[in-house]
């Protein structure tokens, strides 16, 4: 069968998930062309259809997409302050003042007055404006902003309920979906503009920790970040965050951050302001051609286990190494990235349904959400006595302060987060960011196992001592 359709009546079927109707040149019989959907794809039959236009869900969405304006003050210091020649002719120099103001969108969620936009938006600010569709002007607060998903959280205050965009939590979206981008590109004002799901789950961008976008063709430019993309049911779909350009304005390449993650991180800002993320306690790797192969896959698909955090919660579901995940709550997932951001969008205490590949078959396992071990902030303890480490600030890692700061969540020890300025640790070299991984020749793993190590050589000459600095590890005989 080789049907033909012009290219407008195409992108209406596309656009408004109609059934189409053709006539097969075979037989001369009319037959109808189903989608992908369960949804029926039909010709425009009139006029009327042909004048078809997005303009009912831009009607419904618009209200909710706000303009997002803050300011900060910034000191420009000198180049040459602090140079003596230079200080001797023109005198002390104080550093310069000078406004920083940025703009962006954001999406109202809630019509008490909370609204979502970018981190990067927001970072920094010391005042903040919003504007409403309807152009009136709110000051904002920061109710919870995370650096690493680049999300923020603000919220206004109104004396009547607000539009708002409701989030698609269906997980439906397909590639070639159409969808529609609301925002304030360049500060002109809001605009629209329309295009299609280019890709789902891109987790090789590197824009956040969480690394998980809907791409989209729709026009983003500057401006645009913290702005929302639109389903055709007029639903958020996702947050505008970034485009890749080699210009600076859209190149057809746009990334926005999924509803699952807006919403969890909404959720966080009205229960407390504190956003604790789950996590699985597994270290995965991607499933390459050679371990398909030898594990008897057709196609590399699915995270391998390479290792478990005894006593976590992939532990306590009997998640073992060297199983494949295949899927998170029926989803897909090919690789850490994406089993680490579908876990991520779950509630402490949620439960999630695992799709393991274990010794040629398949089988479910549920996992209860859990907050990774340990002390967020951590407790930071400065070293004292007679030893090479006095004036060191040193943290004992766990999977919660790993998890907060970016790290290996299987990373433990000891790390140096500063070194006091004329001291003994300062003088033989130490620098924050080293693990320390032994002392005298004993491994060292906490607070505890340090301080008493150094209690006991005291009156020590000789300290053979193990860091670990960028990857490499450094043994060295240090002498008082």
């Amino acid at each position: 069968m080789n049907w033909k359709l012009p290219a407008i009546c195409v992108a209406l079927i596309a656009a408004f998930g109609l059934a189409a109707i053709a006539v097969n040149p075979a037989n001369g019989q009319e037959e109808t062309l189903a989608g992908a959907g369960s949804t029926e794809r039909t010709l425009p039959q009139s006029r009327g259809d042909m004048q078809l236009s997005f303009a009912p869900v831009v009607r419904e969405a618009a209200p909710a997409v706000v303009n997002v304006y803050s300011r900060r003050v910034v000191a420009d210091r000198n180049p040459f302050a602090g140079d003596p020649m230079f200080e001797r002719f023109f005198g002390r120099q104080s550093p310069r003042q000078r406004e920083v103001q940025s703009l962006g969108s954001g999406v109202i969620v809630d019509g008490a007055g909370l609204i979502v936009t970018n981190n990067h938006v927001v970072a920094g600010a010391q005042e903040l404006r919003v504007v409403l569709y309807d152009r009136r002007e709110l000051e904002a607060e920061i109710l919870l902003a995370d650096e690493r998903t680049d999300l923020a959280v603000l919220r206004v205050v109104t004396d009547e309920p607000l539009a708002v965009l409701p989030f698609d939590l269906s997980g439906s979206a397909e590639v070639g979906d159409l969808v529609l981008a609301i925002g304030n590109p360049f500060g002109v004002g809001q605009t629209v503009t329309s295009g299609i799901v280019s890709a789902l789950a891109r987790t090789d961008v590197g824009i956040t920790d969480y690394a998980f976008f809907v791409q989209t063709d729709a026009a983003i430019n500057p401006g645009n970040s913290g702005g929302a993309l639109v389903n055709m049911n007029g639903e958020l779909l996702g947050i505008n965050t970034a485009i890749f350009s080699r210009s600076g304005g859209s190149q057809g390449i746009g990334f926005a951050i999924p509803a699952e993650m807006v919403r969890s991180v909404v959720n966080a800002a009205t229960q407390g302001g504190e956003l604790v993320r789950p996590w699985l306690g597994a270290r995965l790797q991607p499933v390459t051609s050679d371990i398909a192969l030898s594990m008897g896959f057709d196609r590399p698909r699915g995270a391998l286990v390479a290792d478990i955090y005894p006593g976590g919660p992939a532990d306590r579901a009997r998640l073992r190494q060297g199983d494949v995940i295949l899927s998170v709550d029926g989803a897909e997932v090919n690789n850490e990235a994406a089993v680490r951001f579908r876990f991520a969008t779950r509630a402490i205490g949620d439960e999630a349904v695992l799709r393991v590949m274990r010794n040629g078959s398949e089988r479910d396992l549920t996992v209860t959400a859990a907050a990774p071990p340990g002390d967020r902030e951590g407790e930071r303890v400065v070293l004292t006595g007679r030893n090479p480490f006095q004036g060191a600030e040193v943290v004992e890692l766990s999977p919660a302060f790993n998890e907060a700061n970016g790290m290996d969540p299987f990373t433990d020890g000891l790390v140096v987060t500063r070194v006091q300025r004329r001291s003994a640790a300062e003088f033989f070299g130490f620098r924050p960011g080293d693990r320390i991984l032994g002392v005298n020749e004993r491994a060292v793993r906490s607070v505890r196992e340090i301080e008493r190590e150094l209690s006991r050589h005291d009156d020590a000459r000789e300290w053979p001592v193990e860091i670990e600095r960028r990857g490499e590890r450094i043994a060295r005989t240090l002498r008082l």
